[in-house]
């Protein structure tokens, strides 16, 4: 398996049996990721899309905690997405996950109308370009409305779900009136947000959001997530959302 780990990469064991392979030098998975996995609900036998895979751990991480059919991860950049192939065969998963470059402006024409009982999407969080130095590293990608923005995920995962269909997303709090604006515009009712804070006195870094295609206008508020105990302790919560309890 070492010959699928390039010069500069590394493989990090995510402590449930798969591994994922990662360059530090281009874009590492973070917490939010994680978040994301353990946040999003996969039935028995659903197909699930996951645009902006990055390295592919949201697939990798869906298949080992849920019972999902088959995953899908598209990305735009062509040298993550040819990383997280090679994260794919390393696990020797090739049977449940695909990964495909290409642009999520692009997903229905892609994968065709109506493709997938659930997608999740980890998007760029930043509008502006405070703090960028090339647009086109990844990092920047990654981080930056650069390739898409979030007009384009909610757009795109409307048109690729099954009516009823599910979308989970994880972003940043001072987005929210634009993302529950963008999700309605498209008839993805939110259905379910959780607030994630960093430490319990401090605001909220993160939110949760689960959106159902053509649902009723009912929202319901999770209890916050908190990550740290204190300084380097993870909550229970976290804990349990990493399988280390």
């Amino acid at each position: 398996m070492r010959d699928l780990v390039k010069e500069n990469e590394r493989v990090d064991d995510l402590q449930n049996g798969y591994y994922v392979i990662q360059d530090p030098e281009k874009f590492c998975f973070g917490m939010d990721a994680v978040l994301l996995s353990g946040f999003a609900k996969v039935k028995k036998g659903e197909n699930v899309l996951d645009m902006c895979t990055g390295t592919g751990i949201v697939p990798i991480l869906l298949r080992a905690k849920t019972q999902g059919r088959h995953f899908t991860g598209l990305e735009i950049q062509e040298a993550c997405a040819e990383m997280a192939c090679r994260s794919v065969r390393y696990n020797e998963l090739e049977n449940e996950i695909d990964i495909l470059q290409g642009d999520v402006k692009e997903a229905a024409d892609i994968f065709g109308a109506a493709s997938f009982d659930v997608v999740t999407c980890n998007p760029p969080y930043m509008i502006d370009s405070h703090g960028l130095q090339n647009a086109y590293q990844p990092k920047a990608i990654a981080r930056h409305e650069i390739l898409c923005t979030l007009d384009d995920v909610a757009r795109q995962a409307s048109k690729v779900l099954k009516d009823k269909g599910r979308f989970y997303m994880v972003h940043r709090p001072f987005r929210l009136v634009e993302i529950f604006a963008a999700l309605t515009k498209y008839k993805l009712e939110p259905k379910r947000m959780q607030l994630v804070y960093p430490f319990i006195d401090k605001e909220p870094n993160m939110v949760l959001i689960e959106a159902l295609k053509g649902g009723n206008s009912r929202v319901a508020v999770e209890r916050p997530l908190v990550v740290y105990e204190r300084p380097g302790v993870y909550t229970e919560m976290v804990m349990n959302i990493y399988g280390k309890v």
